[in-house]
């Protein structure tokens, strides 16, 4: 895998997957390109949470913009969503773990992920990659270590990188950049949200931030949630049985960090005039940007 040159934190323009003998070329999302703009339009983001069993599907909600993260995706099987503008997927593990969800729904839906998932891809589904790749982006972590596979002649052009290059950047070091708002008072550490995943997305252990990250950067009006449910993560995703359900570590990071995290992104988007709505029952009383 080979990278060319990005600009500001120095993330590349282009993953270079190989994949046999053929070389694919993966984009670097840029909220700057014209079709990377929702145009002001609300947006709904779909969770994996069982609340979402009793969501009732609608013309108003199947026609809206909607971003779906990792087994969600299963949802246009059963709904006619008209306007599917994003499906992220940050882990590698949902890959490994969860092939049919690709192989069955994924049909083109532009994609959003982590050079991680397209490895995984590359090498548990190629197939996909060789088919969809001209509708795939690459986003990164902003405080995570860069992949250890990753071409490092043009870490010397940038400070930050270079120096904690092999490890976690502390979200401090980040703090005077104007595409984030970190709150280092937080405790057990400091939390953060992005105003621009061009630069990078914050992490707050469930990839539904990062699709509400995404779709502020990408000029939505406001931002519904669905099946973020937090408080029932023991029980099996919407598209799983009690059988066949993949482990969740939601419990251990709700309170300290994933319900901090997102008020402080509901509070920071709220100042920049765009609402975000929690639409689970579930954990709607976790939040306070309501």
């Amino acid at each position: 895998m080979d990278f060319d040159v990005k600009r500001d934190l120095g993330f590349p323009s282009i993953m270079n997957l190989k994949i046999d003998e053929t070389s694919i070329v993966i984009d670097t999302f840029d909220a700057n390109k014209f079709d990377q703009s929702l145009n002001n339009q609300l947006v709904n983001i779909f969770a994996s949470g069982p609340s979402i069993a009793d969501l009732i599907f609608d013309e108003r909600i199947t026609s809206s913009p909607s971003i779906f993260v990792n087994g969600s995706l299963s949802l246009t099987s059963k709904h006619s969503f008209s306007n599917i503008v994003g499906y992220v997927i940050s882990d590698p593990r949902f890959i490994r773990n969860n092939p049919e969800i690709l192989t069955q729904h994924y049909k083109g839906q532009p994609l959003y992920a982590t050079t991680a998932v397209y490895e995984a891809l590359s090498l548990d589904l190629p197939e996909i990659i060789y088919q969809y790749h001209d509708k795939m982006k690459i986003i990164f972590p902003a405080n995570r270590k860069l992949d250890k596979h990753i071409n490092k002649s043009w870490l010397t052009l940038l400070p930050i990188i270079k120096r904690f290059f092999g490890k976690k950047i502390p979200l401090s070091k980040l703090i005077n950049h104007p595409s984030f708002v970190i709150d280092l008072s937080h405790q057990p550490e400091a939390i953060g949200v992005s105003l621009d995943v061009t630069n990078g997305f914050i992490e707050a252990g469930t990839v539904s931030y990062i699709a509400a990250q995404l779709a502020f950067s990408r000029q939505a009006s406001d931002i519904h949630l669905y099946g973020i449910d937090l408080l029932n993560s023991n029980k099996p995703r919407f598209y799983e049985n009690s059988e066949n359900s993949a482990p969740s570590k939601l419990d251990k990071a709700v309170f300290e960090r994933i319900v901090p995290s997102f008020n402080l992104l509901g509070s920071v988007y709220k100042k920049m005039g765009v609402s975000v709505i929690n639409h689970s029952l579930v954990s709607k009383k976790l939040f306070d940007f309501d």
